[in-house]
């Protein structure tokens, strides 16, 4: 059986829970104690030697990291990953996008926020805040036409998307400001269904600034 290592806050690990859930694959899930350390660990760096959740290790003891490359994995052959040459491009340079301009602004702007680090990177939010703005204006530009972001039908890329950018008012942003991405965040929230609940940083006891 597969093996998710996995930290219940972070929604990176919640991109693979939903995608294991959508297509009901099985998985054994082994909680990572970020911020205790366990992440840098011999046994974990020899997982993913960036020291980073989540990871899936398969059945045969071989692991994959980066959230992204994981759904890449798991989507294989599936309809949430298309095989058209030009759709499954187009999920891809999402998937670019998502690691370029969402999980590292609004992502770690949400982190900072949620657990007391904001002022102690304080020479950073100004600017993360701008590039913010603008991935959201990008993201509303972009659904003014087509339901998911790569057309019709969901796809790796929105889960993806979505795990962070529908989390935005968590640290400042006015979702209502994007008309178009807001209503996507409800086209995927139904499509995803309600049972991946968003853990709260407040779960783990360590987590505090």
């Amino acid at each position: 059986m597969l093996t998710l290592h996995d930290y219940l806050p972070s929604q990176n690990g919640w991109k693979v829970r939903v995608l294991l859930g959508l297509l009901k694959i099985p998985c054994e899930t082994r909680l990572v104690s970020i911020f205790e350390g366990e992440s840098h660990t011999d046994a974990f760096l020899a997982l993913n030697p960036a020291g980073a959740v989540p990871v899936l290790q398969l059945e045969n003891g071989s692991a994959i990291a980066e959230s992204n490359a994981i759904l890449t994995y798991l989507a294989e052959g599936t309809p949430l990953l298309p095989s058209d040459r030009f759709r499954r491009a187009k999920v891809m340079q999402w998937l670019f996008f998502e690691q370029y301009n969402v999980e590292p602004v609004i992502g770690s702007l949400r982190f900072w926020t949620l657990t007391g680090r904001l002022e102690r990177n304080h020479a950073m939010v100004a600017g993360k805040r701008e590039a913010g703005a603008r991935t959201l204006a990008a993201l509303d530009r972009s659904l003014g036409e087509t339901p998911f972001l790569t057309g019709n039908d969901l796809t790796i890329a929105d889960i993806a998307i979505y795990a962070y950018s529908h989390r935005a008012g968590d640290c400042g942003f006015s979702p209502a400001d994007y008309p178009a991405f807001l209503a996507w965040t409800g086209r995927v929230r139904d499509a995803v269904g309600q049972g991946y609940p968003i853990h709260p940083y407040s779960i783990d006891p360590h987590s505090g600034g």
